[in-house]
C-alpha cells in the first residue's frame, strides 16, 4: 500500500443482518498461503532484507510465483518496464479457457518497500491470489469467463507497474475486463475487514459473503486511490477488493466488531523492517483468502471438473518424516456400487522442499498399491500438486483407500495437505 496517512477510518459498518448464502468457491488452506509467505520471507532474507523494486529480492519473488503458476498449467507473461532508473517486472497469468471477451482479473502488488521484507504489505495479497490460482488448477475448474491473475511491480513507487500494464493495454482489451479485484494487505496483525466501495455489485458480493459468516465489514477509505486498483478504475474498469488495514488506528467500535486492540494501528509494522512472517494474523489471512476464492468462482461462473460422479476427500494434514517410514492418509468410500473406474482420478496436494525425494502410491481397499510417482534425484522442484488417472477397475469402490507417501532421501521435509478421489 502506497503512501503515509493518519487518522481514523470513518466508514460505517455493514451489519450481518441479512444472512445470505455463502457463495461458491473452495476452502483455501491457510497453511498453503503461509508457505508462500515463508518463501517470500526467505527470499527477502537472502537478498538484503527486502523485495523492493530494482532489487534482487523482487526478481526472485517474480521467479518464485511464476514457477508455481507454470507448473500448475497457467500461461504466464513477464512484462518489463523501467521506472526510477531500474527495470521493473509485472507477472500476468492466464488460465486456459473461458470466454476471453469477458475477463475476471485478480491482482496484487508483489514488491515491498526497501525498509523490510513486506510480508503483510504485500506478500499477503500476493500469496492469497497465488493460492487461489493454484486452487483453480487443483480443482480442475472450468470457468465460463476467462480468468487472469496479476502481480505488479513498483507499486510502492506509485502504482508504476499496474499503470504501465493498463496504459499498454489496447482499449478493446480493457473493455473485455468485467472486473478487476485488488488485494493489498489481507493479513494485518490487528486486522479490520474492509471492502472496496467503488462498484456496487462487487461491493455487495464481498459484503454478502462476510455477512453470511457473521463478520461485519466497513467500506475502505484508508487505501482510497493508493493501490493498484486505481489505474484500472481510471480506465473505466469496474474494481473491487479487500483490505485489512495499514497505519490507521483501530477504533473502539471496530475492536468491538473485530477483536484486536483499540487505539493501535491495524499494522504497527507498516512499511517497516518488522513486516516479517511474524507480522500476520492467520485468521484474517485465512478468511480473506477464502473470500477471494469465492469471488473468483462466483464472478467467473464455471464448473469444476469432473462435473459428474462422487468425490471423497481428506483435508487432514500429515507430516512426512525426512528419509523415514512411509505415512498413509486414509479416505473411506461408501455408498457406491461395483468396482472403481478404469480412470479413477487421484488429486494430491503435498508440500515438500525437494519433491524428487518422494515416492507416492495409491493403496486400494484390497491392499494393492498403484504407483503415482517415483523418486528422482534430478527433480529439485518444490511440492507435488497433481491429478493422476489410475486403472483401479479391479478394486471394489467402497472401502478404505490410502495415499501412501515416503521420503526416501535426507535433508528435506514436507507434509500431505490433502487429497481426493473422483469416481
Amino acid at each position: 500500500l502506497l503512501g503515509v496517512a493518519a487518522g481514523p477510518a470513518l466508514a460505517v459498518p455493514t451489519t450481518a443482518a441479512a444472512r445470505p448464502a455463502v457463495a461458491a468457491g473452495p476452502d483455501i488452506p491457510v497453511a498453503n498461503v503461509k508457505a508462500h509467505l515463508a518463501q517470500l520471507q526467505s527470499i527477502a532474507t537472502a537478498n538484503g532484507g527486502n523485495r523492493a523494486h530494482g532489487r534482487s529480492g523482487y526478481k526472485a519473488s517474480i521467479d518464485y510465483v511464476k514457477g508455481k503458476l507454470d507448473a500448475a498449467g497457467f500461461t504466464t507473461t513477464v512484462q518489463q518496464f523501467t521506472t526510477g532508473g531500474a527495470t521493473g517486472y509485472n507477472l500476468v497469468a492466464d488460465w486456459p479457457g473461458g470466454d476471453t471477451d469477458h475477463v475476471v482479473f485478480a491482482g496484487a502488488h508483489l514488491d515491498s518497500v526497501s525498509a523490510g521484507p513486506g510480508i503483510n504489505d504485500n506478500g499477503s495479497g500476493s500469496a492469497g491470489i497465488l493460492e487461489t490460482a493454484l486452487a483453480v488448477a487443483r480443482e480442475g475448474y472450468k470457468p465460463a469467463k476467462h480468468l487472469r491473475f496479476g502481480w505488479w511491480g513498483a507499486e510502492e513507487l506509485g502504482m508504476r507497474g499496474s499503470s504501465y500494464y493498463v496504459n499498454q493495454l489496447p482499449a478493446g482489451e480493457r473493455g473485455k475486463i468485467d472486473a478487476y479485484l485488488n488485494f493489498d494487505m489481507i493479513g494485518s496483525p490487528n486486522p479490520g475487514y474492509f471492502v472496496y466501495g467503488y462498484d456496487q455489485n462487487l461491493k455487495a458480493l464481498f459484503e454478502n459473503w462476510f455477512a453470511a459468516k457473521n463478520i461485519a465489514t466497513e467500506i475502505d477509505t484508508e487505501g482510497d486511490g493508493r493501490s493498484d486498483h486505481a489505474p484500472f478504475q481510471n480506465a473505466g474498469i469496474p474494481v473491487g477488493g479487500l483490505f485489512s488495514g495499514a497505519d490507521y488506528r483501530k477504533t473502539a467500535a471496530q475492536a468491538q466488531n473485530w477483536g484486536g486492540t483499540a487505539g493501535q494501528p491495524f499494522d504497527r509494522c507498516y512499511h517497516a523492517s518488522c513486516d516479517t512472517s511474524a507480522n500476520i494474523n492467520d485468521k484474517a489471512l485465512d478468511t480473506n483468502t477464502d473470500a477471494i476464492a469465492s469471488a473468483v468462482w462466483t464472478l467467473s461462473g464455471g464448473t469444476t471438473n469432473p462435473p459428474q460422479g462422487k468425490v471423497f476427500e481428506s483435508k487432514s494434514q500429515l507430516p512426512i518424516p525426512d528419509a523415514g517410514a512411509a505415512v498413509e492418509s486414509p479416505v473411506t468410500v461408501s455408498g457406491l456400487t461395483g468396482n472403481a473406474p478404469s480412470a479413477l482420478k487421484v488429486s494430491v496436494d503435498i508440500t515438500h522442499t525437494y519433491r524428487g525425494d518422494l515416492v507416492v502410491d495409491l493403496v486400494g481397499p484390497s491392499g494393492r498399491a498403484y504407483r503415482l510417482k517415483d523418486s528422482s534425484g534430478s527433480d529439485a522442484a518444490d511440492d507435488v500438486i497433481a491429478t493422476y488417472a489410475v486403472d483401479a477397475s479391479a478394486e471394489t469402490a467402497n472401502g478404505t483407500w490410502k495415499l501412501r507417501v515416503q521420503d526416501v532421501a535426507a535433508q528435506d521435509t514436507g507434509r500431505i495437505n490433502g487429497w481426493k478421489l473422483a469416481f
